[in-house]
């Protein structure tokens, strides 16, 4: 094979590299190739032999399989985490587990453990910082301690996001919300899905 040209090979690294720290995910050979200007055929080719390099790393059938050094380096740190339906910070509303999208997230952030994204809605969490909208990290397991923020689920279906306790008087569980202007509720069991340990929000 006619050894490919040099500046050209950089070209395309940094192109990746661009590609993949804008939009989160590599770009397709046909992105390459719209991008560089080049033939399918002749981005293949040097992706071929950067491959053999070592350049780049190629997952075979992957239509994103395309990964350079510094995205490897990267990729080491990070962590992929699946976004889950919505959650409830009012009413309870059932979390339907269907993932909507994956976020990245350093591990130095979130800590080790098993983890799933939820998106607020409602207004009930605002005194925690949690609004409308924004993204919160759970960690996944079945126990929590008192004034941790949990994702429970209620009545066998309905699942929400509040804060912990167990009402002695009662003899219940206690979810409470971070909002005066709404009230404790109440269960004789719930069926706890995990603990709040990151808020990602917009900043205005």
């Amino acid at each position: 094979m006619r050894t490919k040209d040099e500046e050209k090979m950089n070209k395309i690294i940094k192109y990746i590299d661009d590609y993949y720290f804008e939009n989160n995910y590599t770009p397709t050979i046909s992105e390459i190739s719209d991008a560089m200007e080049m033939s399918k055929g002749n981005v293949h080719a040097y992706i071929t032999e950067m491959s053999a390099r070592g350049m780049i790393d190629r997952t075979s059938g992957e239509w994103r399989g395309i990964r350079t050094r510094e995205i490897n380096k990267i990729d080491l740190n990070m962590r992929k985490i699946p976004l889950v339906g919505v959650i409830a910070c009012g009413a309870p509303i059932w979390a339907e587990e269907n993932i909507e999208s994956y976020l990245p997230i350093s591990k130095d952030l979130i800590g080790y453990g098993e983890f799933f994204a939820l998106r607020a809605k409602g207004n009930s969490m605002t005194g925690a910082g949690i609004d409308d909208g924004d993204i919160v990290f759970i960690r996944k397991q079945n126990f929590a301690n008192e004034g941790q923020i949990i994702v429970a689920l209620v009545d066998d279906q309905d699942a929400t996001l509040k804060r912990f306790y167990i009402d002695e008087d009662k003899k219940k569980i206690k979810l409470h919300p971070e909002n005066e202007d709404y009230e404790d509720m109440f269960f004789d069991e719930i069926a706890i899905q995990g603990v709040a340990v990151k808020i990602l929000k917009e900043i205005e």
